[in-house]
């Protein structure tokens, strides 16, 4: 054998006589971007979506931090669209941004993908697949940070394909410079981009030292543009000094407090949650597959894998590049496995967990284009007719690119969903004036602070945050914001005491007694560290939240029932959401909400202290807050059902006149067995059927005593 050139990268590929002309690829890319702008605008999210979008959102209008690490280039390009486009509620803005970044990144994975194949329908099929997942399309019309990412990564491997490509070391050293400055700018948003990152400059520093392009001061200007991308960062700092930002998130004013953020101490660095217990590196793997099938198809997947085969054995000139994004996927994927310390078991874990494997589908996206481009030019180069087979690779891939708009339209298609907005809506509106609020979690607390900060909704209440609270910024950062809530101290703690630092922490009687004069809400649930609210106040329920009221207040069970009655207007179909979703969290949230009341008044009836007739009477009020329920809603809560037949055999004790002891049987009987055949993983089944047979026995004993009587 002849020796061969190895040392200058070809432009040319198996399937690709010749690079595509620039002019034509751009057009090809700006019709992609423009479609999937169009599809993406149609489908999307009309105001405040769950999760962290909120939030980040609310940072972004006040200009303030948002959660570790900050995401300072993500908030600074929403702050500017909110200022620059004038459609919609703030929310939307956003929301359309993001579309903005989804649309560019498949434009830009479809350029890429055409550069490295030289196949159009290569670039199709890559970005149509990619696109149209459920995954990327469901977070390409939502206000969050993934869409953003998405964008750098396919910048990043654009780079690398250009460089690659590139025939002059004058080129390569251009394409390097972008790429350090690129490399830079990504870490300003989502940091799972540094495993791809890591892998990319020691491709591209190894690839300069092979053509002897690399010296000391070409390295030093390049770490200059790799310092440069990371400017954004100033920003945390800059917004921590002002402190203007009635809504932010650590001090960022020293080196140890900005360091806590870029490294999401408070998180837990490299992990997603500061628990550790969670699903196996294994199981997550196996999830991360069977999703990927789903989401992109078993054909990406086999094309990839085709894609490895054939550049390997045909010593294909792109063989080093695909060796690269291979590693940058299993890295990644192997790395994101072992630090995803959440039980994605649970559907909304597994909805937190899955977004980050976009990451991977766009690199398996890209190479199963490229598989494509390969096995149709292995397969012409076998028959006489080629034009054949360029029709064929173009409806093969219209076909699969169409199946998936198909199967996930109806899924993605948010434009109606409101869920989030009027879950924060209702909840604001409940509130008696001049209330506070102690938020806890990320639904009612980022979605409350949406619309009472950005849509100025409520300005009289005050959103205290239960975690934040526990933060030693937190107060001295926000509490001149709060006006009219008084800290008996500047950090929450059960143990009320002075640090040696100065610090005064402070429990929640402490805080309950200096804010006495105001009305004081916990919403959803109070920190289970600090029981000192239990020695002077009690919890009554008010819809999704309760109400710390006084121990020394009397209960009267008839006044709260018809005060906390009406409180919301939500008009969302049981089971309507998916239940890795945020609006799915909210649904079951507002339908708990309507029984409650029902719940709380049957838990005090079993409180021994009371009398007799106290018993009777609360039973009787639990019972019919049930029985009204169930009554107007067909589809509910499995729960409710075995509830309200317990309620059903409370009643059945006390002998009430006014109830019928047979309606009561039937109805405990329909409904504990309603319970038994849908809820069949509860421990407490087979005492449940003993149950319905005793009742059954009961009631054919009255009809035969009633017979008898007749």
């Amino acid at each position: 054998m002849g020796k061969t050139k190895s040392v200058k990268p070809s432009s040319k590929t198996h399937s690709d006589p010749g690079k595509p002309e620039e002019q034509h690829l751009a057009s090809w890319s700006l019709v992609v971007f423009t479609c999937l702008f169009a599809v993406y605008v149609k489908t999307l999210h009309p105001s405040v979506p769950g999760g962290d979008s909120g939030e980040l959102i609310t940072a972004a209008y006040e200009l303030g931090v948002a959660h570790p690490p900050g995401y300072p280039l993500f908030t600074l390009l929403a702050k500017l669209v909110m200022v620059l486009l004038p459609v919609g509620s703030i929310a939307y803005r956003v929301n359309l941004l993001c579309s903005f970044f989804g649309a560019a990144s498949s434009s830009l994975l479809f350029s890429t993908t055409v550069r490295l194949s030289g196949s159009y329908s290569a670039g199709i099929l890559a970005a149509g697949l990619y696109s149209f997942s459920r995954l990327t399309w469901q977070w390409s019309i939502a206000a969050e940070v993934f869409s953003l990412n998405n964008l750098f990564v396919v910048m990043l491997m654009g780079l690398t394909v250009e460089f690659h490509k590139a025939k002059t070391d004058s080129k390569r050293s251009k394409i390097s410079l972008y790429g350090a400055f690129c490399c830079g700018l990504s870490l300003c948003n989502q940091h799972t981009i540094v495993l791809y990152v890591v892998c990319i400059v020691i491709w591209v520093l190894g690839h300069q030292i092979m053509y002897k392009e690399l010296s000391l001061s070409y390295l030093l200007k390049l770490g200059l543009y790799f310092a440069t991308g990371l400017l954004p960062y100033s920003y945390l700092i800059v917004s921590s000094y002002f402190n203007q930002a009635r809504w932010t998130w650590g001090d960022q004013t020293t080196v140890q407090g900005l360091l806590t953020h870029l490294l999401r101490e408070e998180y837990g660095t490299f992990s997603l949650a500061k628990s550790e217990a969670g699903s196996s590196m294994g199981e997550i793997l196996m999830f991360q597959i069977n999703l990927m099938y789903i989401e992109i198809t078993p054909v990406a997947l086999g094309l990839a894998l085709l894609c490895l085969y054939l550049c390997y054995t045909n010593r294909d000139s792109n063989l080093s590049i695909v060796l690269l994004f291979t590693t940058m996927l299993l890295g990644y994927s192997l790395f994101f496995s072992w630090r995803a310390n959440l039980d994605i078991t649970k559907p909304l874990f597994l909805g937190v967990v899955e977004r980050f494997w976009m990451q991977s589908n766009i690199v398996v996206c890209a190479l199963g284009g490229h598989g494509l481009s390969l096995a149709m030019h292995s397969i012409r180069s076998k028959m006489a007719n080629k034009d054949f087979t360029i029709y064929i690779e173009w409806i093969f891939t219209v076909a699969l690119v169409a199946h998936q708009i198909h199967a996930n339209y109806s899924v993605c298609d948010q434009s109606s969903n409101y869920a989030v907005d009027k879950f924060a809506k209702n909840i604001l509106s409940s509130m008696p004036q001049n209330a506070i609020i102690l938020l806890r979690g990320d639904l009612p607390g980022n979605s409350l602070r949406y619309l009472h900060y950005c849509e100025g909704l409520r300005p009289d209440l005050s959103l205290v945050d239960q975690e934040m609270m526990t933060y030693e910024w937190y107060l001295p950062k926000t509490a001149k914001h709060l006006s009219g809530v008084h800290f008996p101290g500047t950090k929450w703690n059960p143990m009320a005491t002075k640090l040696p630092d100065g610090t005064v922490t402070f429990n929640l009687q402490h805080f309950l007694k200096v804010n006495e004069n105001k009305e004081t809400f916990v919403c959803i649930g109070l920190n289970e560290g600090d029981p000192t609210w239990k020695k002077t106040h009690s919890l009554w329920p008010w819809g999704c939240c309760e109400k710390l009221v006084s121990k020394n207040a009397i209960f009267n069970a008839e006044e709260w029932i018809t005060l906390t009655s009406n409180l919301y207007n939500w008009t969302e179909p049981y089971g309507k959401f998916d239940l890795s979703s945020w609006e799915a969290i909210a649904n079951e949230e507002m339908w708990e909400s309507r029984v409650r009341m029902a719940f709380f008044i049957f838990d005090l009836a079993e409180s021994p202290q009371l009398s007799p007739s106290v018993k009777n009477q609360l039973y009787l009020y639990s019972y019919q807050l049930y029985k009204n329920a169930i009554g107007k809603h067909e589809n509910h809560p499995i729960n409710w059902h075995k509830n309200y037949a317990i309620a059903c055999e409370r009643m059945l004790r006390q002998f009430k006149a006014d109830v019928d002891p047979e309606v009561l049987l039937k109805d405990a009987i329909k409904h504990f067995s309603a319970y038994a055949h849908k809820a069949t993983d509860d421990g407490q089944i087979e005492a449940i059927w003993q149950a319905v047979d005793y009742f059954k026995g009961e009631l054919q004993r009255l009809k035969k005593l009633k017979g008898n009587v007749r």
